[in-house]
């Protein structure tokens, strides 16, 4: 990421919306906002699969969920930030996976340009191709700036996306003791 050319560019961007990027409270903004890309969109530079710690799972096989997991990202379309929680579920095959690898997948998918359906489905698809689990099961809760602050500009709507493999595609009462545990703890 050449920090000095965003840094450039968000100045033309600044003089095109009819602003004096040399006035005070301006002046180091550019290289501000080149600098929060860093973070931002710090998930190009991971691999999920890097990330992933296998354990042996003890013939564990029954529901393993991690609730609650906050991200942010940035829509691709608007490049407006979104943001809300994530709960993750699966039900592992003689293998398990360290307790921070969940929110460290969400962090590295969420740290791209992104729409709230690929997200979804990159961290369901990413666990159940690594992990090779009974199943997967994965609901991300969003709100959207760009819907929020411009476009219909609706404050309080949500959006909520899944994506489920394996058991919580196909048997019902998997995935339905999956949301129950989810709304729950919530």
């Amino acid at each position: 990421m050449d920090l000095k050319k965003i840094a450039k560019l968000y100045q033309e961007i600044l003089v095109e919306i009819g602003e004096d990027p040399n006035r005070e409270g301006l002046e180091k903004t550019p290289e501000r906002i080149a600098k929060s890309f860093e973070k931002i969109f710090g998930g190009y530079k991971q691999k999920a699969s890097e990330a992933l710690t296998q354990f042996d799972g003890e013939n564990y096989d029954e529901m393993i969920i991690c609730n609650d997991i906050d991200f942010f990202s940035t829509c691709e379309h608007h490049m407006q930030p979104f943001f809300g929680k994530v709960s993750i579920g699966y039900i592992p095959n003689k293998k398990i996976i360290g307790l921070s690898k969940l929110p460290r997948i969400v962090e590295i998918f969420s740290r791209r340009l992104q729409n709230q359906e690929r997200l979804t489905m990159q961290i369901a698809t990413t666990l159940n191709e690594l992990l090779k689990p009974k199943g997967v099961a994965v609901v991300v809760k969003a709100k959207h700036l760009c819907m929020m602050a411009r476009g219909v500009e609706k404050q309080n709507a949500s959006m909520i996306t899944s994506s489920c493999t394996g058991l919580f595609k196909k048997n019902a009462k998997t995935r339905s003791e999956f949301l129950r545990l989810i709304k729950e703890n919530q």
